[in-house]
């Protein structure tokens, strides 16, 4: 019997790739330093800022006075910019989202998250209309544990007090979460309502595990239970 399902964040149950999209692209071209010299900084400090190291205030000021561009304004509308565009993510949840989530609830089946997210998207989660729902939110910057890494699969079961075979993991596939997952003993399922060929996405149809199209198909997945 299913007891839980634990969810992906980023392409998952929100797109970064829809609405507002402000990454290393748009942030190197407003702050005026070409891209490859601002993600020599950026790229470098992605997992201190996935294990919440570092701040991306913190790099942003690096990156803009090592290049001689740095000045109170463009800090802070680099800055502003930057959370308003995550804030934003959580204006392009899928319509089926929520009443999955009514539906999982309704049949006393607990909800958790397993993110890897920069301090910035955790004040967006917890901010969101979304946060409300999971019984246990476990996210990377908060913890300092990241996937694939089994250790945040494990605190995440052990605070929902469930056993790996009766929790299903839903992931559009990135940072190798469903091979952990299915390591784990846990159920893999990819989520492939956001996935869309030619968008930047990093991870594309994983024909070796069980894919759901629309949110309504992980209750089918339930069946009876």
């Amino acid at each position: 019997m299913v007891k839980a399902v634990v969810f992906d964040m980023y392409e998952t149950l929100v797109t970064l790739f829809h609405g507002i999209t402000y990454m290393g692209k748009e942030i190197s071209a407003d702050a005026g330093i070409p891209e490859p010299v601002f993600r020599e900084i950026w790229d470098a400090t992605n997992i201190d800022r996935t294990l919440g190291r570092m701040t991306y205030e913190e790099v942003i000021e690096r990156i803009l006075k090592v290049n001689g561009r740095y000045s109170d304004e463009l800090f802070d509308m680099l800055v502003s910019k930057r959370k308003a565009a995550k804030a934003e993510s959580f204006n392009c949840i899928h319509d089926g989202i929520i009443p999955m989530f009514e539906s999982l609830k309704a049949r006393g089946i607990k909800i958790g998250l397993i993110t890897n997210c920069y301090l910035e998207e955790k004040d967006a989660i917890e901010d969101s209309v979304l946060f409300p729902y999971f019984d246990v939110a476990c996210m990377s910057c908060e913890l300092g544990l990241h996937k694939p890494d089994e250790s945040i699969f494990r605190y995440c079961l052990e605070k929902m007090g469930v056993e790996p075979e009766e929790c299903i993991y839903c992931g559009d596939g990135e940072s190798h979460e469903l091979e952990a997952a299915k390591a784990m003993n846990m159920r893999p399922v990819q989520a492939l309502w956001y996935l869309r060929e030619g968008i930047g996405q990093t991870v594309g149809r994983m024909p070796e595990y069980e894919g759901v199209k629309e949110p309504a198909d992980l209750i089918d997945l339930l069946g009876g239970e």
